[in-house]
């Protein structure tokens, strides 16, 4: 029975690792998203460079599935464990407007859109992050 009980926090500790990982690989892609998206207005409209590369849809729809990806572990992952909604929510809000962004015309448009979710999906993973290291959540959830 200790033996289990032993195993079973074992295998909560690493799983909260995993996930704080994964609340942090999504801060950072959704930084370096935002970062492309103003290099990208920048360097488009100032001097026309990169264009066809930096523009392509291609780098959006793959963006927008690796962070759904990432926040589906992470933050949904979470939202089961702690049941806390406002992390979720408010991911979920950010890849709604990053899906939005799709469908909008290369622009300004398309570039507030993306950086607007992009800023919601970072801030459901700093939120989810927050509250692993919350009394509450130690109390409560053992991680």
């Amino acid at each position: 029975m200790i033996m289990s009980h032993i195993s079973h926090d074992m295998l909560q500790r690493s799983f909260s690792a995993i996930r704080q990982k994964l609340d942090r690989i999504g801060i950072v892609l959704s930084a370096l998203c935002a970062v492309h998206c103003v290099a990208t207005i920048l360097l488009v409209s100032a001097m026309g460079l990169g264009g066809s590369f930096l523009m392509s849809p291609e780098i959006h729809r793959i963006g927008l599935v690796v962070a759904t990806l990432v926040a589906a572990v992470a933050i949904g992952w979470g939202a089961m464990r702690h049941r806390v909604a406002a992390p979720f929510v408010i991911a979920m809000t950010g890849l709604s407007f990053m899906g939005g962004a799709l469908a909008a015309p290369h622009g300004y448009k398309e570039a507030v859109l993306t950086i607007l979710g992009v800023a919601l999906v970072s801030l459901g993973h700093v939120l989810n992050v927050r509250h692993i290291h919350s009394a509450a959540c130690k109390a409560r959830c053992g991680d």
